[in-house]
């Protein structure tokens, strides 16, 4: 298993809400995901995909939802 570099901590439940807002209701791939949260909140990481996903899994776990699981997946 590969290390996330996305604490969940760090992401407060607005924030949590904003991704799920962008990955479920308006269906952003996972770099969409980063690139928006990117120019939202300001990270380096831009489109990379990785980052997207792990953002998207640290926001289930902050809305108590399973990542693997719809609506997520």
């Amino acid at each position: 298993m590969t290390h996330s570099t996305v604490d969940p901590t760090t992401i407060t439940p607005e924030m949590a809400a904003q991704i799920r807002s962008w990955r479920v209701d308006q269906d952003f791939t996972w770099r969409a995901v980063a690139r928006a949260a990117s120019e939202r909140w300001g990270s380096e990481r831009g489109g990379n995909q990785l980052y997207g996903e792990e953002l998207c899994v640290a926001a289930a776990k902050v809305l108590g939802e399973d990542p693997c699981r719809e609506p997520w997946s």
